[in-house]
């Protein structure tokens, strides 16, 4: 009986998947695509990458990358050999400035000039993964729109970061460098090239799930050259900002912790889905049972109530029983009983997470209008903590995103490609100026 109780309350809440329609979902998605390609109203925004997903990609050149993250800074050096594989030098990484404490623009350049600087005289350019918002420009620089992971940057907002990175290198003596600014997530499209080629690949895709989630996709419909430029091949890849999507129905403890979060009203799909919300969205969901049908223990109850965090990880492996570390979960006032509840909120925030993840990844590979045969599937480079770490996470999305597929004819080939940003980034940097 506490079980249905409970999972009764879930549904109430919208935090059921069984409460959402995939067709429903994935008809909001796919129209929120082609109004936001059409210049109309839209929560996703379908930024221009202008870049390609072709080309040859020189072997023995050295690039410069630098892959602003939603949780990590990492700069190196990448190198390709003759097979194609990458060849990383000189790597350094460190928390992404602005993630604990607000920084000011000229701190966050200074530790990006930091870290290249060792290595100037090894390239001529540097491809600049930007895992946030920003309008890309024909000359490969972008401008961020705003901010999203819980990044404090506040005067970066509205100013263009590839000229504000070579200001930087120039002050600091550091000349004739060149920069493409590009989305990590159509990094981790490009990243997806050399295994794709393989298997005959008849477009990109490229999904990533980790801190934040966004999807980048090639676009080929020519309708719609008017608004973004074609390369030669009459394809675009685009930058979805499918962290953005808000074309649906959400609960009220998702609005709380929406209302909440530094950028109340924007990138309400992430907050749903990604890592950074994940243990957010169970606490609240936690107090808020705990305090409505009193189905924790006395003790339980307190200890809920004096939380302050979450931490994915922690509540992630209680649901997996895998004997590592829960943090407090594990602590005496909580009991078996307790534990139990605390598994099932979190299966059901996993479980809304995996559909919403597939209809995210389908929506692109429907809207791109490739893989109808078998044998020329659609690439898709999956990359994120979240996804491939979250327990059962990968096998429940593939669960619902393989049928519907099939039901349009559509084929798939998931990859994944170590450091997909950085090697993305790099043939971006390598290619862009060839």
């Amino acid at each position: 009986m506490m079980s249905t109780n409970v999972d009764t309350w879930l549904k109430d809440k919208m935090i059921s998947a069984d409460v959402y329609s995939a067709e429903e979902l994935l008809n909001s998605f796919l129209s929120e695509m082609e109004n936001g390609l059409n210049g109309e109203g839209s929560s996703l925004a379908m930024i221009p990458a202008f870049v390609g997903a072709d080309g040859t990609v020189p072997a023995g050149k050295s690039v410069a990358v630098i892959d602003a993250g939603g949780t990590n800074l990492r700069v190196c050096t990448v190198k390709f050999n003759e097979q194609g594989d990458a060849e990383l030098a000189g790597f350094s990484k460190q928390p992404m400035p602005g993630r604990f404490e607000e920084k000011t623009k000229a701190e966050f350049y200074q530790v990006l000039v930091d870290a290249l600087e060792p290595m100037k005289d090894e390239f001529e350019s540097i491809g600049f993964c930007f895992s946030y918002p920003a309008a890309i420009k024909p000359n490969f620089d972008g401008k961020l729109l705003h901010w999203t992971k819980e990044i404090k940057i506040p005067e970066l907002v509205g100013e263009h970061v590839g000229a504000g990175l070579l200001e930087a290198l120039e002050a600091r003596g550091i000349t004739g460098k060149h920069v493409v600014v590009l989305n990590d997530t159509v990094a981790c499209l490009l990243a997806g090239l050399a295994k794709g080629q393989s298997f005959h690949a008849s477009s990109y895709i490229g999904f990533i799930l980790g801190t934040g989630t966004n999807t980048a996709y090639v676009e080929k419909n020519s309708n719609i050259g008017k608004l973004i430029n074609f390369t030669k091949e009459g394809s675009q890849v685009v930058n979805v900002e499918s962290g953005g999507f808000a074309a649906f129905k959400r609960g009220p403890l998702d609005l709380k912790v929406d209302n909440e979060s530094v950028n109340p009203g924007g990138h309400v799909f992430e907050k749903l889905l990604s890592g950074v919300y994940m243990g957010t969205i169970t606490l609240e969901l936690l107090k808020a049972l705990s305090a409505e049908l009193g189905v924790f223990s006395e003790s339980g109850a307190k200890a809920i109530a004096a939380m302050d965090d979450l931490y994915i990880i922690q509540i992630d492996n209680l649901a997996a029983e895998n004997g590592r570390d829960i943090g407090e979960l594990g602590s005496d006032q909580f009991s078996d009983a307790d534990r139990e509840v605390m598994r099932t909120v979190f299966k059901a925030v996993v479980d809304r997470a995996s559909l919403l993840t597939a209809v995210n990844i389908c929506a692109a590979v429907v809207k791109g209008g490739a893989g109808t045969e078998a044998d020329k599937p659609v690439c898709v480079n999956i990359d994120g903590s979240t996804y491939y770490y979250t327990y059962q996470m990968a096998e429940k999305v593939q669960a619902v995103l393989q049928p519907m597929l099939a039901e349009r004819g559509l084929h798939i080939e998931c990859i994944q490609v170590d450091d997909a940003p950085v090697v993305g980034a790099a043939i971006a940097g390598l290619t862009t100026f060839a």
